[in-house]
């Protein structure tokens, strides 16, 4: 168990030594708490210096007062607490009814007291003073300032341990919010094309041919489902309160608390834990195209592809660059107008690297936008238009191309003239793939 010490509990031991100064005429008192070395293969113990007054004293290893500065008092720590805990040579007789105190005297000026509650070994309250020893009525005195600051302590730790568990589970809530988000986004696309497919047949079906009805069920059934989605965006419509964690105050201090980081485990994203294999670009655009030339017919959109043979291999996790290029395409025919341009260029290359470009005659993308993209649920300006949108689709896809050593390159106003226009500058992804050797 690691014992740290919020700013509350080091002001009441402050304040119990104040007592134990102002009212017994301590000349050093000094509490520690107890840190277990989880390093430490023996399960060694140390002990911290929370409070101590004078402010410039200090207690050695061998029991004797040290001069230090108040800053150098937190730093040093007795390499060896158990040199403190010699028992008192004194012993109860066998008329005694009560048992022996948990406390240490040394020499009859010094108290060593284990701060101790429910059998748990938390710290000590070290007190001294030079000019008479400590008579039995006072001890009990300094005995119950004990019980006081044990009790204290064990509080503090439940609030430190309340506060721990709270983290945590904003942590959990934080990844279960990002996986449904993920699952969500990932389902629109293929929705998208299976109602395009569906109108596509319906128009290519004679009336009265029987098969209209499955077209037509088709094309119901991902209405009802698209109307789901929009559903499910207004309940998961996170705004930045409900997205931060709940914090301490600015004036809480821990003394020799350790911070552990929080490892965040990878989120549900297509192809995760699959290995990276030798891809022919063509062959993983040609069904992408399929579909988004459907969709894009269906909006009244021009779609090029360019796509040179005998492009090099790249060395990339196919399902993941599918999404990728899915996110990217989906893009392009949401933000270009009806009567716009889509022109996608393979074979871009720069040293190592093999580039897909995705031009679009949309309204691009303002500068002061581009340094966020890849934020998740970052929109921008485009978050003021009528376009539907999460804001996650770039930022899936820039994690995915990041967990594949490849990049993402964004311009605007797009650096293809061939969809670039004055009133609608377009933008540019570029999208570079590591090529296989």
């Amino acid at each position: 168990m690691l014992m740290s010490a919020s700013s509350d509990f080091v002001a009441l031991c402050r304040e119990q030594i104040a007592l134990l100064t102002q009212g017994l005429g301590a000349s050093l008192s000094v509490v520690y708490l107890t840190q277990e070395l989880v390093e430490s293969p023996t399960g060694e113990a140390k002990l911290i210096p929370v409070a101590v007054y004078p402010e410039t004293a200090l207690i050695s290893p061998e029991g004797e007062m040290v001069e230090i500065t108040a800053r150098q008092q937190l730093m040093l720590l007795p390499q060896q607490p158990g040199s403190l805990l010699t028992p008192s040579p004194v012993t109860n007789s066998a008329d005694d009814q009560k048992p022996s105190p948990p406390e240490y005297l040394l020499d009859g000026h010094q108290i060593v007291l284990p701060l101790v509650h429910e059998g748990m070994m938390m710290g000590l309250l070290v007190t001294s003073r030079d000019d008479r020893p400590w008579n039995e009525q006072e001890q009990g005195q300094i005995h119950k300032v004990g019980q006081t600051l044990a009790i204290a302590c064990i509080l503090d730790q439940r609030r430190a341990w309340l506060q721990h568990q709270l983290h945590q589970q904003q942590i959990l809530q934080e990844q279960q919010r990002d996986l449904l988000d993920n699952l969500l986004h990932q389902f629109r696309n293929p929705l998208t094309a299976l109602r395009t497919f569906g109108k596509l047949l319906i128009k290519r079906l004679r009336p009265g041919d029987p098969n209209r009805t499955v077209g037509e069920n088709i094309v119901r059934e991902s209405d009802r489902l698209k109307e789901l989605l929009q559903k499910f965006d207004q309940v998961i419509d996170w705004t930045e309160a409900d997205l931060a964690t709940i914090a301490l105050p600015e004036n809480e201090v821990f003394v020799e608390a350790t911070v552990q980081k929080e490892t965040k485990p990878a989120l549900l994203l297509p192809g995760t834990g699959e290995q990276v294999t030798d891809c022919s670009i063509a062959d993983l655009l040609t069904p992408l195209l399929i579909s988004a030339k459907a969709i894009a017919q269906e909006r009244n959109i021009k779609l090029k592809a360019v796509i040179p043979q005998n492009l090099p291999l790249v060395r990339v996790n196919t399902k993941a660059l599918q999404e990728v290029l899915s996110n990217i395409i989906d893009n392009a025919l949401k933000y270009t107008p009806p009567g716009g341009k889509i022109y996608l260029q393979a074979g871009q290359e720069k040293p190592n690297f093999q580039g897909i470009a995705i031009s679009d005659s949309g309204p691009g993308i303002p500068p002061e936008d581009i340094a966020h993209l890849g934020e998740r649920h970052y929109r921008g300006v485009q978050a003021q238009t009528e376009i539907p949108g999460t804001g996650l689709g770039l930022a899936i896809a820039k994690q995915l191309i990041e967990q594949m050593q490849g990049e993402i390159a964004v311009f605007s106003p797009a650096i293809n003239s061939q969809s670039a226009s004055t009133h609608a500058p377009g933008t540019t992804f570029i999208i570079w793939l590591p090529i296989s050797y």
